[in-house]
């Protein structure tokens, strides 16, 4: 079964009240963005200002250099996942597995030009690989939807891990990640951009809960 998640990228804590109060309503599971100001370029708020609401799951997006600097902060988070890039610097695997201990979920995120080969001592490692297609930091990417081969290729690694996506996910395409394997779509822009987030947000739902295409 995929879900719709909706994004949550601020640069400021006004921006991310906003957001949340524009998801908050309907959403069960929320991916939070944060990023170092270095791995991607914009800065976004510190994780200090991090929260969200109790009923819902929290994803947090670590777009870092260094996961080891930030892992402690957000251990204390208490998020339901943390996920770290392939392309960062240090021990990964051992960030995953600390993770872990505390019962939290691990997420890989690769990045378009990374081959899941290359990265395949960690997706053996982690509960969730996210296959990044968009831009690092920004909503209202393109999806680049010759990213989806790379499901196959990451469950010929770790059959069992979940699969989740991020970028440029519209109600034009969302049935289409679907199909290709993914479980987890994180949708920004369309969702936070739009003049009634929850109702673009249960026209994603019913277009992810489609049997088949009519002809």
């Amino acid at each position: 079964m995929s879900e719709i998640v909706p994004t949550i990228l601020a640069e400021n804590p006004e921006i991310y009240k906003q957001q949340m109060e524009n998801v908050q309503v309907f959403a069960t599971r929320l991916h939070i963005d944060f990023t170092d100001g270095n791995f991607a370029e914009n800065q976004t708020i510190p994780l200090s200002d991090i929260w969200w609401p109790e009923n819902v799951d929290a994803d947090i997006h670590a777009m870092v250099q260094k996961p080891e600097d930030y892992l402690a902060d957000l251990i204390r988070l208490r998020p339901n996942m943390v996920l770290f890039h392939a392309e960062s610097e240090g021990n990964l695997p051992s960030v995953f597995v600390t993770l872990q201990q505390y019962g939290i979920k691990a997420g890989l995120v690769l990045l378009r030009k990374t081959v899941p080969a290359n990265a395949a001592e960690l997706i053996e490692l982690v509960d969730h690989v996210m296959i990044f297609a968009g831009e690092l930091g920004r909503y209202g990417s393109k999806a680049h939807m010759m990213q989806l081969e790379k499901v196959r290729l990451i469950k010929k690694i770790n059959p069992l891990v979940e699969i989740g996506w991020d970028g440029g996910v519209m109600v034009d395409n969302a049935y289409s990640l679907v199909q290709g394997g993914v479980n987890v779509l994180n949708v920004g822009g369309t969702i936070q951009k739009a003049t009634d987030p929850p109702a673009m947000f249960a026209k994603l739902q019913q277009e992810i809960s489609k049997t088949g295409v009519l002809g």
